[in-house]
């Protein structure tokens, strides 16, 4: 089976790619950087921002992966309609969208569409935590709202979902929650990840003004520090609710935060 991965050097999209090469099938990985390579993938260079190239992209695709933004801001894509509509006019079957927005340009387009469309909805990935690194050399994180709580999902278990969604029957028209099998505080993850690295870690709460100033020396738009302290501050009860998504769709159980711990504990040495 032929399918086309966007986004595919990012967290989710280059587990995905793995994953559906690992299970034999042909795959294409979209990227805007020409010296990209994944093991397995014929790498296409395209840009989801600009629908001009993406023709020969699909030809012969069956199935797609999308994501709803653009690869530098994270900005929604305005692209979304003509994507579908090329989509339809190669014969792809099925689609799968990264995203949890109806609202987004993406998914109403693919919702609207005569494709097999499957919402791939995760809830905060496991990754993240690898932004800690720095400080966790240094012994401190330093973080707001530090008795939130999450049903963080390995990012392997998302693109897992995703790979059963693209290739087999029965995922059309679904929107699926996807998370991992526990509900941690912030200093539940600290403890775990001291703990795989084998030292402590000490764990700093910051106002939500420290907060700001902070992400935003390190760079991060306006726009995506008032999502990250609504998302922190209020988080809905959709990111602490463990649902059985992976174990559903994929026959395996999803996995915990401690094991991602011990298979990136590298990065934080």
């Amino acid at each position: 089976m032929r399918i086309l991965i966007a986004g595919s050097t990012g967290t989710v999209g280059r587990q995905i790619v793995a994953q559906l090469v690992e299970q034999g099938h042909s795959v294409r990985a979209l990227t805007r950087n020409p010296a990209a390579t994944l093991p397995g993938a014929q790498m296409v260079v395209g840009d989801l921002t600009d629908t001009a190239g993406l023709g020969a992209a699909l030809e012969g695709v069956e199935a797609v992966h999308l994501i709803t933004f653009d690869g530098g801001g994270y900005e929604p894509l305005q692209t979304g309609a003509d994507i579908v509509e090329l989509a339809e006019r190669a014969g792809v079957k099925r689609v799968t969208v990264l995203g949890g927005n109806a609202d987004n340009g993406v998914e109403k387009a693919v919702r609207g569409s005569s494709l097999a469309w499957t919402v791939v909805q995760p809830v905060e990935f496991m990754a993240n935590a690898l932004k800690w690194a720095p400080a966790v050399r240094d012994g401190v994180v330093s973080e707001p709202f530090i008795g939130r709580r999450s049903a963080m999902v390995h990012e392997a278990d998302i693109a897992a979902v995703a790979a059963a969604a693209l290739t087999q029957d029965g995922h059309g028209g679904q929107v699926y929650t996807v998370t991992g099998p526990d509900v941690l505080t912030v200093a539940d993850k600290v403890e775990l990840l001291g703990k795989a690295i084998g030292r402590e870690i000490r764990l700093e709460e910051l106002t939500e003004a420290q907060a700001r100033d902070k992400w935003a020396g390190e760079g991060l738009a306006p726009h995506i520090i008032d999502f990250l302290i609504w998302a922190y501050g209020n988080t809905p009860e959709v990111g602490y609710t463990v649902v059985p998504t992976v174990q559903d769709v994929t026959g395996k159980p999803a996995r915990t935060f401690a094991q991602w711990c011990r298979e990136n504990a590298q990065a934080f040495a």
